[in-house]
């Protein structure tokens, strides 16, 4: 018990100096900084760059991306889960997904599309850093895996006219210039009755206070300048985007961080980051 206020205590100590000026910082996160965005494109370039640099270290368990290897498993969990219920038939669900084609849009190093692919999916991954699909394609073939990674923007892939049951968009809504746009190409290349599965960041005080400040600057999980506020999406903004788009919600799920454990579980939570999962209409 000891540990555990001495922990809180020193982490209320490291936080002060950003908390205590945390309203004086209020004007600029509600700044319009939609100027700087192509409002053709849902790339943005400065993203790219800057996951680009730190392609490299896309499996190194303790590295910038430990906090993505920390919620592989919940991510697997709620993925599996999902398909399950609302892609297979009741005589299909035999705790399987064989053979289901899932799209992983924004798959960074992989760390998603390998265990998927280990569980027995068809596995297509995408995304627009170069850098990073080399570290993804190097690590699957070590790994004896068969993925299909391609360097690529989602706007040029839609173009390929493919379809897929099922495709993971995880932690990247919050990177991208314009989410309808973004969301429609995803929807265009499922299949009737596909699911869209989701994961990104709320836009509220507390997801400021623990996904920027907390992560970035105090212990330093993140790379400092990783997430911009102002990009993050609340479950009620996407799911109004969503529904504009002919999808059908179907779940809503948090995503929580225990200090106390240092793990990651699912919960009814979505103040800061959260699962959605949607499906297309047939």
């Amino acid at each position: 018990m000891q540990i555990v206020i001495i922990i809180r205590q020193s982490l209320c100590n490291t936080a002060t100096p950003y908390l205590t000026n945390f309203s004086a910082l209020l004007p600029m996160l509600c700044m319009d900084k939609s100027q700087n965005h192509s409002a053709d494109a849902t790339v943005d370039a400065s993203e790219i760059e800057k996951f680009s640099a730190i392609a490299s270290e896309w499996w190194d368990i303790n590295g910038k991306f430990r906090p993505l290897h920390q919620i592989t498993p919940v991510r697997l969990q709620y993925i599996k889960q999902q398909i399950l219920q609302n892609i297979l038939s009741a005589s299909e669900r035999i705790n399987s997904i064989d053979d289901v084609k899932i799209l992983d849009v924004g798959c960074g190093g992989g760390l998603v599309c390998e265990p998927l692919s280990r569980l027995g999916a068809q596995v297509c991954g995408i995304d627009p850093s170069a850098a990073t699909i080399e570290a993804a394609k190097k690590h699957s073939t070590e790994q004896g895996l068969s993925i299909d990674y391609q360097a690529t923007t989602l706007e040029t892939f839609a173009g390929s006219e493919r379809k897929f049951d099922a495709i993971v968009c995880l932690e990247v809504l919050e990177h991208v210039n314009n989410v309808s746009d973004f969301l429609e190409l995803c929807r265009n290349l499922l299949t009737d009755n596909g699911v869209l599965i989701l994961s990104t960041i709320n836009r509220t005080t507390k997801s400021y206070a623990q996904a920027i400040v907390t992560a970035e600057y105090i212990f330093g999980w993140l790379p400092t300048g990783t997430h911009d506020w102002n990009k993050f999406i609340t479950p009620e903004e996407l799911k109004q985007i969503l529904e504009r788009l002919g999808f059908r919600d179907c779940d809503t799920s948090g995503l929580t961080y225990s200090l106390l454990t240092d793990q990651w579980s699912l919960s009814e939570d979505c103040s800061v980051n959260y699962f959605l999962t949607c499906k297309k209409a047939g």
